[in-house]
């Protein structure tokens, strides 16, 4: 299982104010919480910073590796932006988030991940917008799978995303995504997942039940990636209750660990 962080991104409102601020302490306090919870890797989204991002990628990369030495998933649209960020990482293999199967994303993206050697979110979008069905995600799926693999990339280090649209407006959304998971690990068993999960409840009440039994459906058929809030007790309590009821759990030591931290308090 590994989980991103996703905390430290400026289309959150705090996050904003503090790069505006340029407030160090207060991302690196994200940050701190974000590895002291459990998360693998800290998510740097900058991406609304248009104007400036290769800037403020930089200095929120130099900001966290001061304070917290997890890897770090470098999060942008901008591929200047993301080889800002990861020229600069220090600590262990980074993300890329992420490629798509679109035509000038693939030549933009691809080559920074084979020269900084780093692990890709492959998202299952292509040059025709994004899949309806599983059976559209697969064909990104066959199409992105083979330019990665002739590219030198390894199976481990590509985490695909299926694509995960709210059941508010599409009520087979969170169908699809389940489909897509157990069709790609019929068919690549060796590749990973990784997705924004909270996207399935947007728009809803009571998001966090949905999320969290998202979490345990998803996780039923492979999905083994999550970019969520690792600060969130309640969601690190149910990853941690299901990887034991699906054996991934040796002698249930991780929930365990769960319950005496509190994660289950009040539940």
């Amino acid at each position: 299982m590994l989980i991103v962080g996703e905390l430290i991104n400026t289309s959150r409102k705090a996050i904003n104010e503090a790069v505006e601020k340029r407030d160090k302490a207060y991302i690196q306090k994200i940050a701190k919480e974000q590895a002291e919870s459990g998360a693998n890797y800290i998510d740097v989204n900058c991406g609304t910073m248009v104007y400036n991002e290769v800037e403020i990628m930089e200095w929120l990369v130099n900001a966290i590796q001061e304070v917290v030495e997890a890897p770090l998933c470098i999060d942008s649209p901008d591929p200047k932006a993301l080889e800002a960020g990861l020229s600069l990482c220090r600590f262990g293999q980074p993300m890329i988030n992420s490629i798509t199967d679109e035509k000038e994303r693939v030549a933009a993206v691809l080559p920074l991940a084979q020269k900084y050697k780093a692990k890709l979110v492959a998202l299952c979008m292509d040059d025709t917008g994004m899949p309806e069905t599983t059976e559209d995600r697969m064909r990104v799926v066959e199409s992105l799978y083979g330019k990665l693999k002739e590219s030198g990339i390894p199976d481990q280090d590509i985490y695909f995303d299926p694509l995960v649209k709210p059941i508010s407006t599409v009520n087979t959304a969170g169908e699809e995504v389940l489909g897509t998971i157990k069709a790609i690990k019929a068919h690549y068993p060796d590749v990973h997942f990784m997705c924004g999960l909270s996207n399935v409840s947007f728009g809803l009440p009571n998001r966090k039940v949905l999320n969290r039994l998202f979490v345990v459906q998803t996780m039923t058929l492979g999905m083994d990636g999550y970019i969520l809030n690792p600060t969130d007790k309640g969601m690190m309590g149910t990853i941690a209750a299901a990887q034991a009821l699906l054996g991934q759990d040796a002698y249930c030591m991780n929930y365990l660990t769960a319950h005496r931290n509190g994660l289950y308090e009040g539940s």
